[in-house]
């Protein structure tokens, strides 16, 4: 089974080479807006259709109905406001109509936004209902704060035929990893979320998951993320490893995601969810705290959220897993649901844990780590 993309269509707002001459030479004494790296990687999201169906920025309406409703006005589940924060001299100045060219901090021009309307976000309302909270010790709503409430709407169309990308030889499209999994006869795919690296609950999950699917795509976010991140290029190689050693080489694709990181927790899950909807997955998996930060969070509302919206509809499946452990009784990894240990028999796994124990200078365990895979992060650790 394929699915559609979100909203029934791929969007695409790149022009070729000779569409984005012809416009930019119109616009050679129109204004120019420099945006900030979560919005160019947004603009660059829309663009390839990652964000589908949106065509560009937020109107009101459309803000407003997902702020409150987790919809557009137009009926489809969207989770997350996609706006183009502007400083408020830019705000007053902007006309209905008007295209700007939207450059990033080089002056190199990357979009074209047609005005279509501007307002003033409630930033306070946007956090609570968002993020589920309105302190800024939240790096989601830190950021919006940031950015302030002055917004333009509008389609946008894409001239940056040379765009940046972190890992080009995986950073593919919607419509590539579409044709990638035809190509493979993948009729049903898995995609897996991460901002870490793979540890072995995450293995157990994902393995359990392809055993129900034709293919699994690893499908890390390298985009904006927080500072004690472990960087893109560390999470890659150890992606590779995993892949290499411990994954048959047919069933798995790997592919990178430039979207920002919000850590908007069960709001974010729907959002990438809907994103990898439009990577052409018919599956994805939602963990524990998935895109959490802090303890803002219960560890199984990403999972709740999506009784809220119609999944009939909504096609993609997600697929909910326990949080998975570490068990000394049977020697393997397992849940609550597989195995009979005691709470003093399990060894529960994290993102968190891996970090602290590099910091302060422990290889992972085995039961933690593939013993190849916490290598490299030892490795990292000690030359940063």
């Amino acid at each position: 089974m394929s699915i559609n993309p979100h909203g029934g269509t791929l969007v695409d707002r790149r022009l070729n080479a000779e569409q984005a001459q012809h416009l930019l030479g119109q616009l050679t004494d129109a204004r120019r807006i420099t945006v900030s790296n979560r919005v160019l990687s947004d603009i660059y999201m829309i663009a390839i259709g990652g964000f589908s169906p949106l065509r560009g920025f937020m109107n009101q309406a459309d803000y407003e109905s997902v702020v409150e409703n987790m919809h557009l006005t137009s009926g489809e589940a969207f989770s997350i406001p996609i706006n183009l924060p502007v400083s408020q001299e830019e705000y007053n100045a902007a006309g209905e109509g008007e295209k700007i060219v939207l450059v990033d901090g080089n002056g190199k021009e990357q979009a074209v936004i047609t005005v279509s309307g501007k307002y003033e976000r409630d930033m306070e309302n946007e956090a609570q209902k968002v993020y589920g909270t309105t302190e800024d010790a939240h790096p989601g709503v830190a950021k919006m704060y940031e950015h302030g409430p002055y917004t333009l709407a509008g389609d946008i169309d894409f001239v940056n035929l040379t765009p940046e990308l972190d890992f080009p030889e995986h950073n593919l499209t919607p419509a590539q990893t579409r044709a990638l999994f035809a190509e493979r006869g993948w009729e049903t795919v898995v995609a897996f979320q991460t901002r870490n690296p793979i540890h072995r609950a995450h293995e157990y999950i994902i393995k359990c998951a392809l055993e129900i699917v034709d293919g699994l795509l690893i499908h890390p976010l390298v985009g904006e993320t927080k500072a004690d991140d472990i960087p893109a290029d560390v999470r890659m190689d150890c992606y590779h490893i995993l892949m290499d050693k411990y994954f048959p080489d047919n069933r798995v694709a790997l592919s990178v995601l430039p979207a920002a990181m919000r850590y908007a927790g069960p709001r974010e899950a729907i959002f990438h969810a809907i994103m990898r909807k439009n990577y052409g997955c018919t599956h994805f998996i939602v963990g524990r705290d998935h895109a959490g930060v802090g303890n803002y969070y219960g560890t199984y509302d990403a999972q709740k959220i999506f009784n809220q919206i119609d999944l009939n509809s909504f096609e993609l499946k997600p697929l909910m897993f326990e949080h998975s452990f570490w068990c000394k009784l049977t020697g393997g990894m397992a849940t609550a649901k597989t195995s009979p240990s005691s709470p003093d028999q399990r060894i529960f796994l994290s993102g968190t844990k891996v970090r602290e124990m590099l910091k302060n200078g422990e290889k992972p365990p085995v039961e933690f780590s593939r013993p190849e895979v916490a290598q490299r992060l030892v490795d990292w650790a000690t030359q940063s």
